[in-house]
């Protein structure tokens, strides 16, 4: 089993040029054992921005924060207009992730690295209007 501290410290390597191009630095968060087993957490911090990231059997949860404002990767990729992103991808290199993340942050993550506060918040707004489990089927597929 990899060890869930030296793969986030790998994956931030992929990671590190394109975030530290846009004046983000890494913080080393959280390590430890939990019941689904070892992880380890860290963020890329800009003033009020931050890129959450979780890793434990691979890279788990990814939130961007702007001041008191979240999305998941998700909901971020999809509110900027881009359907599903490349991230999270199935793969059993534990690296795989980081390196979808890295292209979905390449073609979407503009409005994360540029754009206002106030565009964050209209992202926001945007994904909690969109509909969720069964209503997001399109109609006839029931």
């Amino acid at each position: 089993m990899p060890d869930p501290e030296q793969i986030l410290s790998e994956g931030c390597l992929l990671l590190d040029p394109l975030l530290r191009d846009h004046g983000f630095a890494f913080r080393r968060g959280p390590v430890g054992r939990s019941s689904g087993g070892r992880f380890a957490r860290g963020s890329y911090l800009r003033g009020e921005r931050r890129l959450d990231l979780s890793f434990r059997h691979a890279l788990g949860l990814v939130t961007y924060h702007v001041g008191g404002l979240s999305l998941s990767h998700d909901a971020y990729v999809r509110a900027v207009g881009g359907g599903p992103g490349a991230y999270p991808g199935f793969s059993s290199d534990p690296l795989e992730g980081f390196r979808h993340l890295r292209d979905d942050l390449l073609r979407f993550g503009q409005p994360f690295f540029t754009g206002s506060r106030e565009a964050f918040a209209a992202l926001v707004e945007q994904a909690a209007a969109r509909p969720r489990g069964f209503k997001a089927l399109p109609p006839g597929s029931s």
